[in-house]
């Protein structure tokens, strides 16, 4: 049986995560052998079906189904039979949100069987065991045996095992190392900060999101797994042909959304665990960051070097360096003397201002946001009902407890004072939560975390912090939102978080924590960052040019290179290393840098409009090839290959000194967006070794793309898009331009555009189609340009730049 064991924490001890106790603790119990997770479902003695739930009696324990949509069916265990009820701090959505939906109850000999059309459950009545199956009755999610808990006197370990089906894949699982396809892996959901220097074995990471997404040519399936407690996914690691999840606490709860190909098990997804909104326009361009921007002078200093050099950048972050002492929500008044003026100055000059904020409050009766916060009761207190307090930067800290509604909301309002300085983003680190376990100023040591038996949560609901450890991060990104659009009523938040749990892409964008200047580090951003899409969070990215250590020019170019293409775009650096800025490794990095920051910039209206793509549909902007080939197993494998949208595949260089490297074109035309070459074939695949000397990252467009860009700017409100042009790559295909004001909610009502444009290839003519401008947003005059693409001439019917006044025409071209 494919399993890891698992411990729940007493009460009445106090271990924290990464103790040699705990360590000790979880070790033994992991030896224990499957016979002594003694409960299970008995056989079914009865069932009912009320509504959407169909609630089966296995000798006392209950099995329940309820059927969601057509797609979606939830899984639920009680031991005792009583069902867990819904935490105020739930991330999925509640099941009366759903509509009603009608399905089919069947009783055979051996099973009773739910039948929604699309998808079909089979409870087997022997033992509860249960398998799904698609409308033409292929098996997906089965049982190997019924699921498993163990009772004890601190609580009761959960286990479900299934059955890996034959050719079947896996992806999804959050912010993982290694490969993109977690066959073969097992993996811990337990927020942590790493040691230094993670590599493919490292397990856990900062972020959990316990998700799974499971593929083989013409099916696909999503579960969510929904238990905030340490869990762990074993993909076939322990057994070949057999994947489990199980927890150390809490319920047997979770989803199962079926489709035939990914892109409709994200869709589903993430109509139970919510998508993300519209960011600011501004937060898609690029961010500089580095711990050791340590006075307003090397501020300036920096935004002068962007401008001048016309290297285009949107966000200047601030790390702990401009704080007072490490107190958040402070400025240091001998560094940074008058924020406002020269926060106005940045805004002046086309820049945004993000601060980091950690979770830490320092101990100091003379500081207003401990001292208020103490009086409120907004910090996490011991099973003993002491104030718990441990070290980070400022030393001696308190956790506020971000499962309280009240807790949240204060956090929210003490960002104010920054927002009326002029910041315009919140930056959540070090909220897996990491504990030092000495001070800061003696050298920190190793790391930690909050006991995990203290209480927390609203008095109605306690728990202890192992229930929602993984859940810290997520609290304190939806407190930072939420504070953000109170104080900026009229501007779009922006939130990063370095600590996350699902659903968090309804609050915050992600970066995937303290990476190294390694090539192996670049390598591993492409399966990270597909992955995360894979779980439901789109706005991602990692530290380009690495955070730990020093870059070569080389390294920094090539992650430039692919950072270009990654939702969240952000240089960042640690203040004991060589300044990463595009321009310290001499004028051909520094080119290199610009023309790739420029590409960014040009094509702002085509990743814009996939931002716009995800509040729709959950897709994510970054993506593995297979999800638009998921009958390709070709694609599956392919880690170092991504897709920014549909349209346009990259094959960054991660290794020294490579000038060429191996590039696999899925079924249909590819056009080489440098020289216009048609590459591959209409009925098969093809593989290809392509040249990429330092300057050129191998990037093509897919037959039938049309890829709206608009002019090279140095910020993305420089200028309006008063010039828009559209690249036509010959073949058949449509894309769907999204606008609005780019900073304001006006778009929640209504106040947006777009325009749906197709393209077909019929012979030796090519036909553009453009829709009418549809919505109530109406964008600054413009010229809009046609541009085909590709190694032949074609001469169009009529004029190819005209005044883009939102109004319906076709335009042909003929081949010459």
């Amino acid at each position: 049986m494919a399993l890891c064991w698992f411990i729940h924490v007493p009460a009445q001890a106090r271990l924290e995560a990464n103790s040699p106790s705990w360590q000790a603790a979880r070790s033994a119990i992991y030896k224990e052998s499957i016979a002594e997770m003694e409960h299970t479902l008995g056989s079914i003695a009865a069932y009912t079906r009320e509504g959407r739930t169909v609630t089966f009696d296995c000798g006392g324990p209950r099995l329940s189904l309820t059927v969601l949509t057509p797609t979606l069916v939830r899984v639920q265990i009680a031991p005792n039979g009583t069902f867990a009820p819904r935490r105020s701090w739930a991330v999925a959505r509640a099941d009366a949100d759903y509509a009603e939906v009608d399905f089919e109850l069947r009783a055979e000999a051996d099973a009773v069987v739910l039948d929604t059309g699309a998808l079909s459950v089979r409870v087997r009545r022997a033992d509860g065991a249960l398998a799904c199956a698609d409308a033409q009755g292929t098996a997906f999610c089965a049982d190997v045996a019924a699921p498993r808990w163990r009772a004890t006197e601190a609580g009761q370990p959960v286990l479900c095992s299934k059955r890996i089906e034959a050719g079947e894949h896996f992806y999804g699982f959050g912010e993982r190392t290694g490969q993109l396809d977690k066959l073969g892996r097992a993996m811990s959901n337990w927020t942590t900060d790493p040691a230094w220097g993670h590599g493919p074995g490292t397990d856990p990471l900062y972020i959990a999101i316990p998700i799974a997404v499971a593929l083989r040519p013409g099916l696909a399936y999503g579960v969510f797994f929904n238990n905030s407690w340490r869990s762990r996914f074993d993909i076939g690691a322990a057994h070949y042909g057999e994947w489990s999840f199980a927890a150390e606490g809490g319920a047997i709860d979770y989803y199962v959304a079926y489709a035939p190909a990914p892109a409709a098990v994200l869709e589903t997804l993430t109509t139970l665990l919510g998508r993300m909104p519209l960011p600011p326009r501004w937060a898609l361009g690029y961010h500089q960051s580095r711990w050791g921007y340590t006075s307003e002078a090397m501020v300036r200093d920096v935004m002068h070097e962007f401008r001048s050099r016309a290297l285009p950048c949107d966000v200047i972050h601030f790390d702990i360096d401009y704080m007072r002492g490490y107190r958040v929500f402070t400025w240091d008044p001998q560094r940074f003397p008058n924020p406002p003026a020269l926060l106005a100055d940045m805004r002046d000059a086309g820049f945004k201002a993000v601060t980091i904020i950690d979770p830490g409050v320092k101990i100091d009766p003379d500081y207003a946001v401990y001292r208020d916060g103490v009086a409120r009761g907004m910090f996490i207190r011991r099973a003993d009902g002491e104030l718990f307090h441990g070290y980070v930067w400022p030393d001696d800290s308190v956790f506020s407890d971000y499962t309280r509604p009240e807790v949240r909301a204060w956090w929210g309002d003490q960002q104010k004072v920054l927002v009326d300085m002029g910041v315009r983003g919140i930056w959540n680190d070090m909220n897996e939560p990491a504990v030092f376990k000495r001070p800061f100023s003696e050298g920190a040591g190793d790391v930690g975390t909050i006991d995990l038996d203290a209480p927390q949560g609203p008095p109605d609901e306690q728990t202890i912090h192992a229930e929602v450890h993984n859940m810290y991060g997520y609290g304190m990104a939806r407190a930072s939102y939420a504070g953000l659009r109170t104080h900026l009523p009229t501007e779009r938040p922006f939130v990063l978080t370095r600590s996350a749990y699902a659903g968090i892409q309804r609050w915050s964008a992600c970066w995937m924590g303290d990476n190294s200047s390694w090539w192996e580090h670049l390598e591993l951003t492409m399966p990270q960052l597909m992955n995360m899409g894979l779980s439901g969070v789109p706005f991602v990215g990692t530290d380009v040019g690495g955070f730990f250590g020093n870059a070569s020019g080389e390294l920094f170019a090539r992650w430039m290179q692919l950072g270009v293409l990654t939702p969240f775009c952000r240089g960042h650096s640690h203040a004991e290393t060589e300044r990463h800025e595009p321009w310290v490794w001499g004028a051909q990095i520094e080119a290199i840098c610009r023309e790739y920051l420029q590409l960014r910039y040009r094509l702002l209206p085509y990743i814009y409009s996939l931002f716009w793509q995800a509040t729709q549909t959950g897709a994510p902007v970054l993506r593995p090839l297979l999800f638009h080939f998921p009958d390709d197993p070709g694609t599956y494998q392919i880690h170092d290959q991504v897709l920014l949208g549909p349209s346009l595949m990259a094959a960054p260089v991660y290794h020294p000194g490579r000038t060429y490297r191996a590039v696999y074109l899925p079924r249909g035309g590819w056009y080489d967006w440098w020289t216009d070459e048609l590459l591959g074939a209409d009925d098969r695949p093809m593989s290809l070794l392509a040249d990429a000397p330092l300057e050129r990252l191998p990037l093509y467009a897919r037959a039938g793309a049309i890829i709206p860009h608009g002019p090279a700017m140095q910020y993305t409100d420089e200028r309006p898009l008063d010039t828009l042009t559209l690249d036509l790559f010959p073949g058949s295909g449509a894309f769907t331009l999204y606008e609005d004001d780019g900073h304001s909610f006006e778009y929640e009502r209504g106040v947006c555009c777009t325009t749906h444009y197709a393209l077909r290839l019929h012979g030796d003519t090519l036909v553009l189609t453009i829709g009418a401008r549809d919505g109530g947003y109406t964008p600054a005059p413009r010229t809009l340009t046609l541009r085909v693409r590709g190694p032949q001439q074609w001469r169009a019917n009529g004029p190819t730049v005209f005044a883009d006044d939102g109004t319906a025409r076709e335009v042909r071209f003929t081949r010459v």
